[in-house]
């Protein structure tokens, strides 16, 4: 009986190891992305990432509303970033690392398609795992129609589509405006918490755009209801690096005043599963078809993500702190919030103070009040990703 159980026990710590493995691959040395390769022309071009281990990925844009690729590597470390030019219908590309492992952002230098993805093992001579992305060209889009004057100049009455500007090295970030619509959130002096957060939405956006180094996505820009539920998936689709979730306390005591932190607490961890698909890539993981690897992985990621998660936090209290703003006395609190359950993006809830206290209430609704907190959450978020950027460069 004794051997029986030193036998599983080694079995299970054998699974674990494999499992840790695969997701804690940025302690690997080497990094799972080696380089990339470009081949091609403009009617068909190869991209070829070279890795030291498996992968499978998850597109996340396909290009086809902004000239966009977006691919997720999730498991698969990089090292540092890295980012070249192009060939073919490839304008420009890099590759940096997420909370989860790699993502490839290709900037499309024409209307293309993916014609095909797969994942090429060590063989004839080659020596590496190589990814394949397959481009193809799509028909050129009509000419809008003109009219030649008599003068000889040429009226277009139609603009030629824009091209979005040059691919950039940008962190995703979800904002969250916390409630919406018909949803008014908690009632203030002199309005609903819904006002308050977009507009601290709207002015944490501003400024990260002005800073060109996030893509910034809201999870709604103006006076509308998002189901709660519908909220961490956007931000999931997004590919983001980063959701924060923006709120305006409120309480019995009309006294009470000052910003706190929410992060995922560990009885809500299971309520992560939820938003999990088959597709996910700690979901599509086996060991010799044991389904218990998956749930391992998928354990770990979320683990890593709530470690995440808490730095921010962290950051975030000390960034406020330091701009004199009050927090409360027990800042960081943990929470089985539905905006945190994403199991692989850091998130995290920022009541920003009490709606229904009338000194918190006032610094939320003045422009300069709420600017000076919005900086403050945007410098959390530069240091964030500089730490982020430190620790891939290691």
């Amino acid at each position: 009986m004794r051997s029986g159980k030193r036998g599983l026990a080694a079995l299970i710590a054998g699974t674990l190891c494999v499992a840790v493995a695969a997701v804690s691959q940025a302690s690997a040395a080497g990094g799972g992305v080696l380089k990339v390769r470009l081949g091609g022309d403009r009617a068909e071009t190869r991209i070829v990432i070279d890795l030291d281990r498996s992968a499978t990925g998850k597109v996340i844009a396909d290009g086809a509303e902004d000239h966009r690729l977006i691919l997720s590597l999730p498991g698969v470390n990089v090292d540092s970033a890295l980012q070249g030019g192009g060939q073919g219908l490839v304008g420009a590309w890099v590759i940096d690392r997420t909370a989860t492992g790699a993502r490839l952002k290709v900037d499309l230098s024409g209307d293309a398609v993916i014609k095909r993805r797969f994942l090429l093992p060590p063989a004839d001579g080659a020596a590496t795992y190589r990814y394949v992305i397959d481009l193809a060209s799509e028909a050129a889009p009509t000419r809008p129609p003109s009219v030649t004057r008599p003068d000889g100049v040429t009226l277009i009455s139609q603009p030629m589509p824009m091209r979005p500007p040059p691919l950039a090295l940008k962190k995703i970030v979800v904002i969250d405006a916390g409630h919406g619509g018909k949803d008014p959130g908690a009632i203030g002096a002199t309005g609903y918490e819904k006002d308050v957060t977009l507009a601290a939405a709207l002015a944490l956006k501003a400024r990260l755009e002005r800073s060109g180094r996030y893509r910034v996505v809201m999870t709604r820009d103006s006076d509308v209801y998002v189901p709660l539920e519908n909220r961490v998936p956007i931000a999931r689709r997004a590919g983001a690096d980063l959701f924060i979730s923006l709120h305006a306390d409120s309480g019995p005591n009309t006294e009470n005043r000052g910003a706190s932190v929410y992060t995922l607490a560990d009885r809500a961890v299971s309520r992560s599963a939820k938003l999990v698909s088959k597709d996910d890539w700690f979901m599509k993981a086996s060991l010799q078809g044991d389904r218990g690897v998956s749930g391992i992985l998928f354990d770990l990621t979320q683990r890593a993500t709530k470690n995440r998660s808490a730095s921010f936090a962290e950051m975030l209290l000390d960034r406020i702190s330091d701009s004199d703003i009050k927090l409360l006395r027990r800042s960081h609190r943990e929470a089985g919030l539905a905006v945190l359950l994403a199991p692989d993006v850091p998130a995290v809830l920022l009541e920003m103070g009490f709606v229904n206290n009338p000194d918190d209430e006032s610094f939320l609704r003045d422009p300069g009040g709420r600017g000076k907190m919005m900086n403050a959450v945007a410098d959390s978020i530069d240091a964030y990703f500089a730490q982020e950027t430190r620790l891939a460069a290691r």
